[in-house]
This record gives C-alpha cells, sequence and structure tokens, in this order.
C-alpha cells in the first residue's frame, strides 16, 4: 500500500507521489522520443530524399504503433484496478489473458501493414524518388508489430502495477540500442581513423529500412526483458501460469478480453481517426514539396521533446487514478487527476518556450538543409504557443483512461482534430503553405484542452468509471481484499 488512511490527504504528500511517478515515466517517454530523434538524425545525414521517405510514412507509423499501443490499454487499466483492490491473483489472471490476445491483435495488424507497404507511398502522394524506401521502412515497422505490440504490453502492464521504474530503464537501454544498430545497419562499411589508426567499420548500408529494423530490434530486446521481469520479478504480476495444469494454463476467463475490448475499442477507433487525420495532413503538405514533407516530418519528432514530460505526467495519472479507483477512493482519484494536470501544464508551459528559444538549433540536429531547418523552426514557434493547452488535453486524457472513462474523451479528440485541425488546414495551406498547417494546429490544440479541461471540472467522468470494486468479481471469482489507496 502507498499508505493507511488519511496518508495521502496532504497536498504535499499526493505531489510527492505523482512526481515519484511521473519522472520514471517521462524518462521513458524521452527515450522513446530519442529514438525517432536518433533514426530521424542518422537517416538525414544521408539526404533530403532519404528524410522526406521516412517523413512520408511517419504518420503511418504512428497509426501501427497506436493501434498496437491501443490493444494494451484495457488490459492495463483492469490490473490498475485490480492491484488497487489488493487482488493481486486477479491481476494476473489478466496479465495471463492480455499476453496472447495482445500478440495475435499484432499478427492481425502486421499482415495488413505488410500488405499495404507497396502501394502506401502512393496512396500518400509522394514522389517516385521516394516511394521505394518510404515502403520499405513501413513495410519493416508493420511486419515487427506483433514483438513491439508485447513490449508496450509489458510497459503498460508495470505501469499499471505502480512499476514506473523498470520500463523507463528499459526505454533508455532501448535507446543505447538503437544508436547501436542503425550504426551498422544504416551506414555501409567505411574506413575510419581512430587515435592515429585507420580502422574499417563494418556496415549493411541499408539506409531507411535499417532505420526500421534498428528500432524493430531495439524495441524486441527491451520487450524480452520486460517480460522476463514481469514473470519472475514483478510484486504483482509476477508467476502469472503458477498452480495451473494442464488446459487450465491456456484456458482464458473470457470476461477480460471483453472487458478490455469495451475499455479499449474507444482508445483504439481514436487511434484510427486521429491518425488517419495526421496521414491527411501528409497528403496536404507533400505537394508543397519535399522540403516541406521533411521539415513538417523533423518538427513533428523535435515538438516531441516538449510534449514528450506530458505524456509522462498522463502515464503517472492513469496509474494513480486507476489504483485509487480501485481502492474505492474516488477523493483521492480526484485529487489526483488535478495535481497532474497541473503539473502537466506548467513543465509543457516552461519546454514550449525553451522550444521557441532553441527552434533553429532543434531542427539543425535532423538536417543540415536551410530550407528545412528555417520551414522547420517556424513550426515549432507557432506550435509553442499552444504546449500548455496540449498538455491539459494529454494529462486529463490520461486521468479519463485511468478510470476507464474513454468513449468521450475519444470523440473529443475525434470531433477537435477532424472539425477544428483539418478543416483550417485545408483552408490555410493554399495560401500559407506549411505556415497555415502549423497555425490550425495550433488553433485546435487551444480549442481541445479547453474542452477536456471543462470535462475535468464535471464528475461525469467518474461517476461513469469502470474502475470501482463494486464489479471486481467480474473478473475473478475469489473475492478481492478492499484496499485503502493506491498500491506501489
Amino acid at each position: 500500500m502507498l499508505g493507511q488512511p488519511g496518508a495521502l490527504d496532504g497536498l504535499g504528500s499526493k505531489l510527492r507521489m505523482v512526481m515519484l511517478l511521473t519522472w520514471p515515466a517521462i524518462m521513458a517517454q524521452m527515450s522513446n522520443i530519442a529514438m525517432e530523434y536518433i533514426d530521424a538524425s542518422m537517416v538525414g545525414s544521408l539526404g533530403a530524399t532519404q528524410s522526406a521517405a521516412i517523413g512520408l510514412v511517419a504518420t503511418s507509423t504512428w497509426l501501427v504503433w497506436g493501434l498496437s499501443a491501443a490493444a494494451s490499454t484495457g488490459f492495463a487499466v483492469q490490473v490498475a484496478h485490480r492491484v488497487g483492490a489488493g487482488d493481486d491473483e486477479g491481476a494476473r489472471s489478466v496479465t495471463r489473458s492480455a499476453i496472447s490476445t495482445v500478440f495475435l491483435v499484432g499478427l492481425v495488424i502486421a499482415a495488413l501493414g505488410v500488405a499495404i507497404a507497396p502501394v502506401l507511398p502512393g496512396w500518400l502522394g509522394g514522389n517516385s524518388d521516394i516511394a521505394g524506401p518510404a515502403s520499405w521502412y513501413f513495410g519493416i515497422f508493420a511486419a515487427g508489430v506483433p514483438l513491439m505490440g508485447l513490449t508496450f504490453l509489458a510497459t503498460a502492464l508495470l505501469r499499471s502495477s505502480g512499476n514506473m521504474t523498470v520500463p523507463g530503464l528499459a526505454n533508455v537501454v532501448m535507446c543505447m540500442m538503437d544508436v547501436v544498430f542503425n550504426f551498422f545497419l544504416i551506414f555501409p562499411t567505411r574506413e575510419a581513423t581512430v587515435l592515429g589508426m585507420d580502422i574499417t567499420i563494418p556496415g549493411a548500408g541499408l539506409g531507411v529500412p535499417g532505420a526500421a529494423l534498428g528500432t524493430l530490434l531495439a524495441y524486441s530486446a527491451g520487450g524480452i526483458w520486460m517480460m522476463s521481469y514481469i514473470f519472475g520479478r514483478s510484486a504483482h504480476l509476477s508467476h502469472p501460469w503458477r498452480g495451473l495444469k494442464g488446459r487450465n494454463r491456456w484456458r482464458l476467463r473470457r470476461e477480460i478480453p471483453v472487458r478490455a475490448a469495451v475499455i479499449g475499442w474507444p482508445v483504439a477507433l481514436e487511434r484510427v481517426v486521429m491518425t488517419g487525420a495526421q496521414i491527411l495532413i501528409t497528403t496536404i503538405v507533400a505537394p508543397l514539396g519535399n522540403a516541406a514533407i521533411a521539415a513538417n516530418a523533423f518538427a513533428v519528432t523535435a515538438e516531441s521533446l516538449c510534449y514528450a514530460p506530458g505524456y509522462g505526467v498522463g502515464d503517472a495519472a492513469t496509474t494513480l487514478v486507476g489504483q485509487s479507483l480501485g481502492a474505492g477512493r474516488k477523493d483521492l482519484a480526484r485529487s489526483f487527476a488535478r495535481i497532474s494536470v497541473i503539473s502537466g501544464m506548467i513543465i509543457m508551459g516552461v519546454l514550449g518556450a525553451v522550444m521557441w528559444l532553441l527552434a533553429p538549433q532543434m531542427m539543425s540536429l535532423f538536417s543540415s538543409d536551410h530550407e528545412i531547418v528555417s520551414l522547420g523552426a517556424m513550426a515549432l514557434r507557432t506550435e509553442a504557443w499552444a504546449e500548455p493547452m496540449f498538455a491539459a488535453a494529454i494529462v486529463t486524457y490520461g486521468v479519463f483512461v485511468g478510470a476507464g472513462y474513454t468513449v468521450v474523451p475519444a470523440c473529443i479528440n475525434f470531433g477537435s482534430i477532424w472539425l477544428v485541425r483539418l478543416t483550417l488546414a485545408w483552408f490555410l495551406a493554399p495560401t500559407m503553405g506549411l505556415y497555415g498547417i502549423w497555425l490550425a494546429m495550433c488553433i485546435e490544440l487551444c480549442v481541445r484542452g479547453t474542452i477536456f479541461l471543462v470535462y475535468l471540472a464535471g464528475k461525469r467522468w467518474i461517476r461513469r468509471s469502470r474502475a470501482l470494486p463494486a464489479d471486481a468479481d467480474a473478473l475473478d471469482p475469489s473475492p478481492a481484499d478492499e484496499g485503502d489507496g493506491p498500491v506501489m
């Protein structure tokens, strides 16, 4: 337990708990972003054409990524509720179902992704000179979804059980491995001088496909380590098959994936419609030329350094709100929600100011092309003004997911990005170019953040929560011990 009744009643103790879970979550998010930086900057050194190839399919990879991660959401929320209620056996039952279900979903996504990879660049309006590398990048990425899906699942399960440290460390290690894999897979064999000695550095010379393969290998290695930790050392999830024999080892309780689908389908649909909108944004950018495509993709990656901490705070909020509601503490859930959202807005507001000041330097990390750097810096400085409200949307969404309240947030995201961002971008791009597209994004994020804050101030999200212990027996026939607060 985090503490006995009353132990978390003070603002200081709640803020410390939020920060305790937030910093490793931020570290994990920053490591994920660093991997995007690594891929973009290492491929960017090969030239604008290769950069545009990745930029063209970047939003499509986000869709694949998002669907894979969404498959874990319903299970992770259930784990948070069960752990909060003190029912570790129920949490292990959820873990068993999650592993097989997420892997099967990953196989379906991978098959679809590989099938459309050859024609995807054409659908997105890419030129023939970038179509080949773009197809290879997306195809390799899609083929690795079953393994990456298990990595996302392991991360989500550990976070929901209150363990933010192991996923944080795993993501740092994956980031370092990505550098190593990319170093040998992207570039060809070359000569170098080290300490006055001429040496030959081996390389596969795969270029853009090498970046996708390096990322896949890094994620797979991290997933294997986190899964082994869950099986052998997790305080609440270890040995999920212990005590089960024969057919019972593989028999799954139907209620668990059904409940996961009820919680997770709005998240998956939201990822589809939001990423679909981002793909349409890519088609609006594509006629502006390769420099605009590359600048747009690099600016999105550069901005991620600013919003990654917001997602880290959102992950912590999901865990704290989910466990609080699982323990029957609605008051604690509301308090953690408010503290998390305010913290996220302050952090991202400060980082937005830094991004505005250092926009040219951030873009120069990806490309030496003056036009790309100039366009990207303009985009970052336009978006910087929206970062506090972007944080409000991100963290509040995490709060609602922790409560299992996912339909309304999905509708907010869908309506905002399709009705506001796409409409404005379509009108502004022909006359204002890339600036018009990013101005539309800035306005839309402010609108979306405002709507989320209004819903957070109300009580409907907590009344409609799917996280209360009253329905705990739906997952497991054994009674769960009632807890006093979130569990770590």
